[in-house]
Parts: structure tokens; sequence; C-alpha cells
């Protein structure tokens, strides 16, 4: 069962955690290229702040995000900003996001997210986790996968490992860790690729990140593509 507790205490501390390196850039490197293609830095941190707010919507049973427009108009209006703007944005966004959770509430209802994609309120704040400490990564700034904390990459495989299973255009995949954990993913039927690798190898290719599956090893056919996230 999901532990949401544990949970929002490991957001703060991501959150933390990429205030802390964010603040050691400068503005220049804010407008540099990320890890996300036609993405800068400033881009992420814009975000980061303002998917906070859009969960703070999640809690209090709104739309998520106006629309995708909306969305992406927000990010684009507040890349170019300062890096004191951003820090405060960020810290602040964090802040509110936290905030809503705190009241006592029914974290076993069914809460609504983009696109129609639904979840338990338990789940929400793992999701957030996932929002800092990935887009962490793909600011580029020294951050990798392999940094991750081991519970988080453990998570979040077992996620798009599911994610990814019952699509039709993916093959029975079976994933494998050196320690003897397994995965499967991709569509029905028994595994006929098998992918080995490091858990960060493995999450690389599942989320579509670092070298996107390229240290791993395969057996029975080539390294399934996936869908992009």
């Amino acid at each position: 069962m999901t532990d949401h507790v544990h949970d929002l205490r490991s957001v703060r501390e991501a959150t933390d955690r990429l205030l802390t390196a964010a603040a050691k850039l400068d503005n220049a490197a804010l407008s540099e290229e990320s890890h996300l293609p036609g993405w800068t830095r400033g881009h992420i941190l814009a975000h980061l702040a303002r998917n906070a707010d859009a969960l703070v919507n999640v809690f209090e049973a709104r739309p998520m995000y106006e629309s995708a427009d909306a969305r992406d108009a927000d990010i684009a209006r507040d890349a170019g900003r300062p890096l004191e703007e951003h820090l405060a944005d960020l810290r602040d966004s964090g802040d509110r996001f936290l905030a809503t959770t705190e009241p006592e509430q029914d974290w076993s209802r069914t809460v609504e997210l983009r696109n129609g994609v639904t979840d338990l309120a338990a789940n929400v704040p793992f999701r957030r986790w996932v929002e800092v400490d990935l887009h962490h990564v793909d600011l580029n700034i020294g951050y990798e996968l392999s940094d991750l904390p081991a519970d988080f990459t453990d998570r979040e495989i077992t996620f798009l490992a599911e994610r990814w299973s019952g699509r039709p255009g993916v093959p029975p995949t079976a994933l494998a860790a050196p320690d003897g954990r397994t995965w499967r993913t991709g569509s029905a039927g028994d595994p006929v690729v098998t992918v080995t690798g490091t858990p960060a190898g493995l999450l690389a290719w599942l989320a579509g990140r670092g070298d996107k599956g390229a240290s791993l090893t395969t057996a029975g056919g080539d390294l399934p593509e996936l869908p992009p996230l």
C-alpha cells in the first residue's frame, strides 16, 4: 500500500535538493539547453512550479490545467525569468502543494489528473516526487539517474513497466536487474525479449532518458522501442 506520508517527506527532500543545486546556477545558465529537447533549464523550473499548482487543483477537485495550450503558455511565459524568481516560485508553489496535503482527508478517494487519467489521492505525492527528481536529472547540472534514491528508482521502474504493459506495439518483455529483481512489460504473452541492466539503466530506457537503454543487454531480440512519455 502506498505510504503517502513517506512520499510527501520525500517530495520535500527532493525539492530542497533541487533548490540547493539550482541556486548554484546563474541567469545565463537558465537559458541553456536541458536534457529535454526544445526546453531550456528555465522551461523545466517553470514547469515544476506550475505542476505543483496543478496538483493543488487536483486536490481541490478542479481541472489540473485549464487546457493543454494554457499549460504550455504558462511554461513559455515563465521560462525566461531571473534565477531568483524561479527559485522563489518553485519554493512557494512547492509549499502550497504540501500545505494542500496537510488537512485530514480521504486518501483513498479517486482524483482526476490530465487527459482524463485518474488515480488514488494517495498516489499523487509519488507523482510529484517523480516530477521533481526526474526533472532534476533533466536540468543537466550534474544530478544523474544513478544519483536517484534507490527506493524511488525501484518504484518508478515498476510504475513505468506497468504503464507499458498491454501495449500491442511493445513485445512481451522481461526486465532483470543484477541483484535478481525482475519486472515485466509489453503486450500479453510469455516474454520473448529479456532486458538486463542496472536499475538506473532500466529506468533510462523506460523513461526515455540518459542513454535510453544503450547500456542494457538483450536476449531474444532487439531492445523494444517504447512510446514517448
